[in-house]
């Protein structure tokens, strides 16, 4: 992913402009580890490994979801997590300049990337295929106005036949598709190869007195602010198709832009692609008809 890159030292991207950060790069994903994991977090999982042994269970899938996930051929196993309070640094950025912010979108990339290596792990030690239903959370609290919680949350899943369903590079598959739409997908001669992302925290330059005024009562493009965001957006969505990419993977689906500014000030804003990277299993894909459903309910 560039100066992004997962399981790698950190690089700036070639003609970029993108400072490049200091701080850990995203934990390396390794089978078998639980590194960040705390002690509490060691005994859920020895707990949870003892509970599957006897058929139990914990997930956060729907009935609905549940039911179909079962039908494909998937067993839910427990509700793994990962989480990570990090630090977010400052950075300083001219006011009448376009520019990303590089310290700021290596920290966010980061934060994610390590609560999701975390909960890989967890559900690799419950002998997963994958998790499904992942969901990715920011929390902010009162004790820590530059700190910020990036959680990762997701259903485990193993197939029941053994099937070996995981990514191309091993590590277990994650999606945010829900249990319905995670079936359909295999239905259809699909499977999620990994959930994959891109970001891009980039200042927005302020406009210039004189060119406010020139633009009073007047219907006109701002193209400053139009190629500030165009931008930013690009540069997420490159690197969400990137780390698609070094999947294997043949596209993605359910892609979204999502834009927040995290309190950083209006002109400083995270732009941030998120989908699911999916691979064909088999040549032949039967995709079902729609069909007309009448709800019961008066």
């Amino acid at each position: 992913m560039g100066f992004l890159k997962r399981d790698d030292d950190s690089q700036q991207a070639p003609g970029r402009g993108v400072a490049s950060a200091e701080g850990p790069h995203a934990a390396a994903y390794q089978t078998g580890s639980m590194a960040g994991i705390p002690a509490s977090g060691l005994e859920r999982i020895e707990r949870m490994k003892q509970e599957v042994a006897r058929g139990f269970f914990t997930s956060d899938l729907s009935v609905n979801e549940f039911l179909l996930v079962k039908q494909s051929g998937f067993e839910p196993l427990g509700l793994v997590l990962g989480s990570s309070i990090y630090h977010i640094g400052y950075q300083q950025a001219s006011w009448n300049q376009n520019q990303e912010m590089g310290v700021l979108t290596q920290a966010m990339y980061h934060a994610r990337e390590l609560a999701m290596t975390r909960m890989e792990e967890e559900s690799d030690a419950l002998g997963a295929d994958g998790v499904v239903g992942v969901r990715l959370d920011i929390g902010r609290y009162d004790w820590g106005a530059d700190l910020a919680e990036f959680i990762a949350v997701g259903t485990a899943v193993r197939h029941k036949d053994g099937e070996l369903h995981r990514a191309p590079n091993g590590r277990p598959f994650t999606s945010d598709m829900s249990g319905q739409e995670f079936a359909t997908l295999l239905r259809a001669g699909y499977r999620p190869a990994g959930l994959v992302m891109g970001n891009c925290v980039y200042h927005v330059a302020r406009q210039g007195m004189l060119a406010s005024l020139k633009q009073v009562g007047r219907n006109v493009e701002m193209p400053n602010f139009t190629q500030a965001l165009y931008e930013a957006r690009e540069l997420a969505m490159e690197r969400m198709q990137t780390e698609a990419d070094e999947l294997k993977s043949e596209g993605i689906v359910g892609a979204r832009i999502i834009e927040r500014s995290h309190g950083w000030g209006s002109h400083v804003i995270e732009f941030f692609a998120i989908g699911t990277a999916v691979v064909a299993t088999s040549a032949d894909h039967q995709i079902e008809k729609p069909a007309l459903v009448l709800p019961l309910q008066g």
